[in-house]
Order: C-alpha cells, then structure tokens, then sequence
C-alpha cells in the first residue's frame, strides 16, 4: 500500500482510508453518518455490482442525481475499478442530457429516483443503453419496474476488493463543459493528474485529518469532487448537502462543526445577510474557498466583518483545476493601494501550475499587458472525449487555453478581465451564448438573435438576449424565455431579452456584441464578473 505522497491511483485513497482511518468519520449526509470502513465497504460492494452487470476497466458509468453519498461512492467506485464515471447536469433539459448520454456511450447509468421520468422517456433513443439503477431513499419515488434498486445492488454484491483495478494513465472522469458550438464537451481527467491536483490543494489549504469540509455545491462540477478528493486524501471529514439551502448550511456548520466549506461568491453573501445568523455558532469555520470570480470589496467586507479573514478564492476551469489562489492572508481590506487592487485579483500561481499571459503570437506579455491566459499544472484534462479538433484548439505542449483575457502585476498577481471567448459565467454555472442563441433561433418570430452577459449583483452575470424579429412577426420578452425552457436547462435561459430592428454589425458582417454588451459594462473595472 502506497503513504499519501506515493498513493498513484485515486482509487488508494479509498484504501488507505480503509486500512488507516477505519474508524473515523469519512462522511455525514441526511442525517448518516459513514466511517472510512463503511464507505469502502460500500464502494468495493458498488465496484463488484458494476463489474457483475459487465462493466470493465475504461468503460463509462454516467450518474444524473444530485449530491448523495451515492454519488460519491459511485464516484469512489470508478477510482478504485478503473470505470469512468460521466458526471451529468440533472438540470440540463432532456435534449441537452440525451447528447452527452449519446457521446459519452455509458454501459450503465446510474440516477435519482426523481429523474425516472426524464430517463424513461430517452430510453428509446439509447438502444445500447440497458443497465439502469435507481438511487431512491426517504422522500422519493420507489425504482421504476425497468432499473434496479441502488442499495439492493450493494446488498447483493462482495464487499472485497473488485477484480478490476485502476491505473494511474486511467482517466478517472469525463465532465461535460458548456461548447461554444451549442455542444457539450466532455473533458477527460486521468488519475494521475487528479491525485497531483489533489495534493495541490491539500498543501495550498493547509487540510488537516481533523477538519470537516463542507460541500454543497454539485458533484458534476469538478469544484466539489476536488475539494472531497484533497480532504479524503488527508483522512478528513465530508459534511455532504444534497441542495443548497442557506439556513441548512448555517445550521450544519453548528451541528458538524464545519472547520472548511466551498461555497459560491453569492452563497457567501447569503450566509452573511441571514437574519438572525448569529443565534448559530460557527466559531469552528476556520476557511471559507469561493470560486468563479472575486467578490466586490463590499460584500467581501461585509463578510469579514461578520467570520474573520478567513476566505480564499481560487481561478481555475474544469479543464485546468485551480490554477490560482487569493489566499486568506492575502485579502487586506485596510492596507496600501496594492493590497486594495489586488482584492480584484484571482491570486498567484498555485502549487505545481504555471500561468503565462500571451500576446497574439504566442509571445509573453510584459508585466501589465493583456493577453490570453495560458495554465499548465496537475490537473489539466488529457483532452475532450470524441473531440479531437476541440482538443488540438484548447491544448498546445500542455498548455492549456483558457479563453480569458488578463494580466500579471509586477509581482505575478493574475487579474481577468475579460473573456475571449463568449462564455457567460452566472451563478457558477458556464454557458456560452451560442447555445442559448440556438435555442432562440427556434422560435418561428425570431429573424436574428444576439446573447451577451450583463452585470448583475446576484449572480455575477445574467444571460441578456437581443432579438430582431421576422417581418410582421410578433413575440413577448415573457414567450422567448419560456420557449427556452424546451431546448435548454432553465438556468441558460434569458434573464431578459430586448427586442431590436436589427443587431449591429462590425465591417465583416458579423454581430458586433462588443456594442451590445458596452451599455452594461461601462464604468466597470472588469469585463468580467
């Protein structure tokens, strides 16, 4: 058995846990608690159900649910057998969950009881598609007739190590991102990039054996699973919440004694503006990470105020893993002029990575100058599944392409300013306008359509649409934004839409949605939220 610096497969993780920390806490979710030997127990039980219902070392599980300890120990199962697990949005709209269910070909799929319907009704476009387990439980629907039980399948399976085993060039998942082609794309992470990724976060963290990382936002985004991942890896506890509910995460950092959580920019604000939040005690949180942009100086000092200098913000992408990070010390609400510009700041280089800032040429900037962002490090993805002109666009020599525009300060303080691709960032959540203009364009009125981000305090960006109508053709801001919700997950949908006699133009004919997006931005230190 390897010690931590040697574990070479994420699948160790689950072992040594088992053979060092039996006894301790591993997980608490809904009320249960799992020691490390319990969990094991249960993934080794979920591996041989797996391998029994004929699925092999590099072959896809997909999962569509929301958190549970079932995501997890399948999540756990994959790292130790060597399956690949495909991690599904449950609130992508079922066109959008029958593309990646079609690209990334499972042999089985795993889901909550709440979604049998959506599934149910993709059955008969996915023929090869013909092992299904349902996760059901307190408060939801029994398994449909077609899947099977998830904890009958434990319950009839060995609780001994699975006869396949991982290897650390496995690719341990496929998460799908946002395309800018209307498309999903599924980028490939391997074990060993992941278990470096990690360790990168343990040792910028500080984790210790003894805290308790609270996780609630989605496991099919890679925030959550490398933030369980670095605390498993040092014998950690996960305090796991299905949804987000602010009052449940005040009450749990009471009840679990939470000494770390991973929230998003906006959870942190409603932490911070509950009514009546200080009947709770949370002197056990010791260090809040947010992600997906800074918080505005306002907030960040409203928060201060309230838990101590105790947050972290980390820049990275699916992609890439955190490839920054503005740490605690680092958050000066009082100091020079620098501290102050640097709060706008994603941070320094994190652990093993390294950033450049390129020219057109692919040539460094200088200190101050935009360019593109280029990361490199632990946890950049081998590639996109199905995709290799996507992949040779997005990775050179390892260096991965990030899309964003910024610049380094004399002393490698990375600032974003905008995007050069036309990615929309709200609530956490990645959409690019090209499928929300798809999804427009569907409606028989509708001539031409532009998405652009707009600012707003929330959410950080809210997705905008300008419409210019066919000739005598008539339709509500109200009718294009409902129209939406059958084509793509209610989150991508149209915060607003303006309709226009027709959108601008740049000298080469294409939409010019610098224009559009200027009204919004102006007087803003960022392009960008």
């Amino acid at each position: 058995m390897s010690d931590v610096l040697g574990t070479a497969t994420l699948g160790e993780i689950v072992e040594r846990n088992m053979a060092n920390h039996a006894g301790r806490t591993a997980l608490i979710y809904a009320g249960q608690t799992f020691t490390y030997g319990d969990f094991g127990r249960r993934v080794f039980r979920l591996g041989n159900g797996l391998y029994d219902r004929g699925v092999r070392r590099q072959k896809r599980v997909a999962i569509l649910a929301q958190n549970s300890n079932a995501y997890v120990e399948t999540y756990a199962a994959g790292e130790v057998a060597g399956f690949i697990t495909v991690a599904i949005n449950y609130r992508l709209a079922a066109p959008e969950i029958l593309y990646i269910l079609k690209d990334a070909a499972p042999d089985l799929l795993i889901f909550d009881a709440e979604y049998a319907d959506v599934v149910d009704g993709l059955r008969g476009e996915l023929p090869d598609l013909t092992n299904f387990i349902c996760i059901d439980g307190e408060g939801l629907p029994p398994a449909p007739d077609w899947a099977e039980d998830y904890e009958a399948v434990l319950a009839a399976a060995s609780d001994g190590p699975p006869p396949s085993r991982s290897r650390p060039e496995d690719i341990a998942y496929i998460i799908y991102t946002s395309g800018t082609t209307g498309h999903p794309k599924g980028a490939m992470l391997d074990h060993q990039g992941q278990m470096s990724f990690a360790r990168q976060l343990a040792v910028d963290f500080g984790v210790r054996p003894t805290d308790r990382i609270l996780l609630v936002m989605p496991f099919y985004h890679i925030g959550a699973k490398c933030n369980q991942l670095s605390n498993s890896l040092m014998g950690a506890a996960i305090v796991l919440h299905r949804a987000y509910d602010v009052e449940g995460v005040a009450r749990s950092i009471e009840q679990d004694k939470v000494t770390t959580a991973h929230l998003a920019p906006i959870m942190v604000q409603d932490l911070v503006d509950l009514p009546d939040r200080d009947r709770y005690d949370h002197s056990t949180l010791k260090l809040v990470q947010y992600a997906s942009g800074p918080m505005a100086v306002a907030p960040l000092s409203r928060a201060v105020a309230a838990y101590g200098p105790i947050f972290s913000q980390v820049y990275g992408m699916t992609e890439t893993g955190s490839a920054t990070v503005l740490h605690d010390y680092q958050h000066v609400l009082d100091g020079t002029e620098k501290d102050q510009r640097r709060l706008a700041s994603a941070g320094q280089v994190a652990t093993d990575y390294q950033i450049r800032v390129v020219r057109e040429d692919d040539s460094d900037c200088d200190v101050e100058e935009l360019g593109e962002i280029l990361i490199k490090g632990p946890g950049v993805m081998r590639g996109y599944w199905n995709n290799h002109p996507a992949t040779l666009e997005a990775l050179d020599d390892g260096w991965m392409r990030s899309g964003d525009i910024g610049l380094m300060d004399e002393d490698s303080f990375l600032y974003v300013f905008d995007r050069k691709k036309d990615m929309i960032i709200s609530g956490g959540e990645n959409i690019y306008p090209r499928e929300v203009e798809e999804a427009i364009y569907a409606h028989a009125a509708v001539m031409e359509v532009a998405v652009v981000g707009v600012p707003d305090d929330r959410w950080g960006e809210a997705v905008k649409a300008f419409v210019a109508l066919q000739p005598g053709a008539s339709a509500t801001e109200d009718e294009i934004i409902e129209h939406c919700r059958a084509h793509i997950a209610s989150y991508k949908k149209p915060k607003s839409v303006d309709f226009i006699d027709a959108l601008p133009r740049l000298p080469n004919t294409k939409i010019n949605k610098k224009q559009l997006r200027a009204a919004f931005w102006g007087g803003q230190t960022r392009n960008v939220n």
